[in-house]
């Protein structure tokens, strides 16, 4: 017979986690204020916040960690750590920041003025945070299938050239920065770009002479993804997928603690020297010296192996599979979830799952709450709330779709828990109908509101 599918590691440390009753989960999802960001962690059973920086290191990371060299300039570690970005993205020039939106901070500060126009593929939360704070507007450029849970399109995080074209011929060249394209594209849904659409796009700013950013905090995913689903890439090393993918751009952010699998940790990587030096001005101000930038030594060692590991096929299939395994048995069940299943996350489907709530009462919302009181699984609304207001008119902004995301943490949960997420979900799901009223917000922040918003219950 064949050989069953086993995960290349074994497990060396477990930490306990604690059950709970639903009765007890009510209560304390009201004491956060329905606001899953609010509760403490203790009280989660399966925590599926977020994939970043919740994920197990490797023995030969915590080994890095022991001889991470401290010195506040000119470390060891950092000089290690900057080989290793060069040597598997292709950038010249590297800036430590203590995680993702930190160097978007930093970036950002050199790159966008007000009245500017950033078009992408559905922006990151932070990122539209960091554009829209400096009074300049993301514009979304994503392929229409994206915002079709049902269509099978094996690169749903891919830019829609026209869109991107018309962007570029409707705004001064001057008023357009750069395009930022996340790889993958986590508010589409976990969803990779494809080297040709890479391509395409890299070859469309070059004839505008507009420069192209990754936001690359799950770059090996895309890879993998491109490895797996495209055609003249099966037989190539993740490593290679990653240089080729680079070298279409002229600049990326990272939040290392999704593909760099440490607990902390970002930076910025470019080729332009000019950027490069004016960055290093916003770098010291905001985050520490160059060769530092927020980072323990320990932390820019354990990076650096991170980014190895991460980088190889067997680890990535290990990761990308788990997350298709728990997709695999919601289709199963009927659960509405975003198809083809992403990287690094399960995406439901709260139109579908919850119609009957309406989306002035924040339906995702109010989905992601049911599942942490029916089985202890924290999740994360990617919706209305998330979509936050518009800056100009104060209103809700309704995106297409209303999604409620699943992050599964890296190296962390084995399939026993992705059967008992699954269970959660069906339970709701074929109760469904049973969900009347949604929630009322009754306090928000100005800017990326969801993360310290409180809500009653309708």
């Amino acid at each position: 017979m064949e050989l069953p599918y086993a995960e290349p590691y074994k497990i060396k440390m477990v930490e306990s986690i604690k059950r709970s009753t639903q009765e007890q989960r009510e209560k304390w999802i009201k004491q956060a204020d329905y606001n899953l960001f609010n509760l403490d962690a203790e009280k989660v059973f399966i925590d599926c916040l977020t994939d970043s920086g919740t994920g197990a290191m490797s023995d030969k990371q915590w080994a890095a960690m022991m001889v991470g060299d401290e010195s506040y300039a000119g470390s060891r570690s950092f000089l290690e750590l900057r080989e290793t970005v060069n040597k598997i993205t292709g950038f010249d020039y590297f800036l430590p920041t203590h995680q993702g939106r930190a160097a978007e901070n930093v970036l950002f500060s050199v790159l966008v003025k007000e009245g500017d126009i950033v078009p992408g593929n559905s922006h990151f939360d932070t990122t539209k945070g960091h554009i829209e704070f400096r009074k300049a507007t993301a514009v979304d450029c994503t392929i229409d299938e994206a915002f079709d849970t049902s269509v099978q399109h094996p690169f749903k995080g891919n830019i829609d050239l026209k869109k991107l074209e018309n962007v570029f011929n409707a705004h001064p060249i001057a008023k357009i920065p750069f395009i930022i394209f996340t790889i993958t594209c986590n508010s589409a849904g976990g969803q990779p770009a494809s080297m040709k659409n890479i391509k395409e796009v890299s070859a469309l700013c070059k004839k505008y002479h507009i420069p192209l950013y990754f936001d690359a905090a799950r770059f090996a995913e895309n890879a993998y993804f491109i490895r797996k689903r495209e055609v003249g890439y099966e037989d190539m090393s993740i490593k290679k997928i990653v240089k080729e993918m680079f070298s279409y751009g002229d600049g990326m952010t990272m939040s290392a603690k999704k593909d760099g699998l440490v607990n902390m940790g970002g930076f910025i990587a470019l080729n332009d020297e000019s950027i490069f030096k004016q960055a290093t001005v916003f770098n010291i101000m905001f985050e520490g010296f160059i060769t530092y930038g927020g980072m323990n030594g320990r932390d820019m060692g354990a990076l650096s192996v991170g980014l190895d590991e991460s980088t190889e096929f067997n680890y990535l299939e290990s990761r990308v599979e788990q997350v298709a395994y728990l997709g695999n048995k919601l289709l199963e069940y009927g659960v509405p979830v975003q198809q083809p299943i992403g990287g690094h996350a399960i995406f439901l489907d709260a139109n579908k799952f919850v119609p009957n709530i309406s989306r002035e009462e924040y339906r995702a919302q109010a989905l992601a709450i049911e599942i942490y009181v029916v089985g202890g699984v924290r999740g994360v609304e990617i919706g209305t709330v998330l979509a936050d207001r518009d800056p100009v008119t104060r209103e809700n902004r309704y995106p297409a779709l209303e999604l409620v995301r699943l992050a599964i943490p890296r190296r962390t949960y084995t399939n026993n828990h992705m059967d008992f997420i699954a269970a959660t979900l069906k339970n709701i799901y074929d109760t469904r109908n049973q969900a009347k009223h949604g929630y009322t917000i009754v306090d928000e922040a100005a800017i990326m509101r969801h993360f310290t918003v409180k809500f009653e219950k309708i």
